[in-house]
């Protein structure tokens, strides 16, 4: 079936057919009416590709993501099913692009044959040269996340230094004097990712700020590396009583390490960080954490979106969030240990 079977059946002609499925002139109701009753009774469906070449849009937003490695973090998930799920609503497909290492070739294409109206980037570096090619083509972009100077662009991001350096001061607030950092995978530091980078500055600063003997730690994000990460914590430093990680991939390990050390969450170790809030729920003790609102980012991120392909000369906008700390059972008033330099 075809626009001009469709013409012949509502005695039109093929162009007001096409101008009706494509919106680029006005057409009458009645004649809009007629030929939809002919659609219906039809069930027309309109090829993509002709309808893009119609109205010049896919109805289709890309969503570029880092290559998964081993596995993808329960993070990077929530954030790519709060997407799909946003899109749906607007009427918009979504279609994925890894992007990195040996992969930007799929990015590249993406984006130069122009298979979608505009895209959407998680993983976002300081100097991010995705976001520049994209600025520089005036392709329409969102990220999720901000570069080193993210003013007039468009932009959702959660304040990581501010976050981090919330846990600092609430662990000092219970009395805790020596803490660590877990951080993201070493390569993701010097690659730039601004949420490391600005969770470890946030860190450091508040430990600063109140005197706090810290180390910091870069962790692969499994399981196994936070076992491995927390052994060389205490053993480091034993008299560590605390620790904020910005991993969540690596919680499980960092917990059954803890467990392995004879170390009791929360009586006589504390652990807090920021994480996706069903990550939180799930370990036992549920933990004291500045819970990422993935789904709102991801909603935040495709009305951006659709708001610039709607309105192409709106001013840029962003959306910075600051989620508080939800207080739950992983941190406690810190009890001096026999390794503690300062208990004597």
């Amino acid at each position: 079936m075809n626009i001009g079977e469709i013409a012949k059946r509502a005695g039109v002609s093929r162009s007001t057919v096409s101008y009706t499925l494509s919106g680029r002139r006005p057409v009458s109701e009645d004649t809009r009416q007629k030929i939809q009753r002919v659609i219906d009774e039809l069930g027309y469906q309109p090829n993509a590709t002709a309808r893009a070449l119609a109205n010049g849009r896919t109805n289709t937003i890309g969503l570029v993501f880092p290559p998964a490695g081993n596995h993808y973090t329960g993070m990077q998930l929530d954030f790519i099913g709060s997407v799909t799920e946003a899109a749906a609503v607007y009427d918009y497909d979504v279609l994925l692009s890894p992007s990195g290492a040996d992969r930007d070739r799929s990015f590249q294409r993406l984006m130069g044959e122009r298979r979608v109206d505009g895209a959407i980037l998680m993983e976002i570096r300081l100097r991010d040269d995705r976001l520049d090619h994209l600025t520089a083509a005036d392709f329409p972009a969102v990220a999720i996340g901000r570069t080193a100077h993210p003013a007039g662009g468009w932009w959702v991001g959660l304040d990581h230094t501010a976050l981090a350096a919330a846990c600092v001061h609430h662990l000092a607030d219970l009395g805790h004097r020596r803490v660590a950092l877990v951080n993201r995978p070493v390569q993701l530091l010097r690659a730039g990712y601004e949420s490391a980078h600005r969770g470890l500055d946030g860190f450091t600063k508040a430990a600063a700020d109140r005197g706090l003997t810290v180390r910091t730690y870069c962790c692969g994000d499994d399981a196994a590396s936070g076992l491995a990460c927390l052994e060389r914590i205490l053993h480091d430093d034993p008299a560590i009583t605390a620790l904020v990680t910005l991993n969540e991939a690596a919680l499980g390990g960092l917990y059954r390490g803890l467990a392995r050390a004879g170390r009791q969450v929360p009586h006589d170790f504390s652990v807090t960080g920021i994480v996706a809030n069903r990550w939180a729920e799930t370990v036992t003790p549920r933990l004291t954490a500045a819970d990422v609102p993935a789904e709102q980012m991801g909603r935040l991120a495709v009305e951006l979106l659709v708001e610039r392909l709607d309105h192409p000369d709106a001013p840029a906008r962003h959306h910075l969030l600051e989620p508080p700390i939800s207080l739950r059972a992983s941190t406690a008033p810190a009890v001096r240990t026999a390794a503690d330099p300062t208990n004597s």
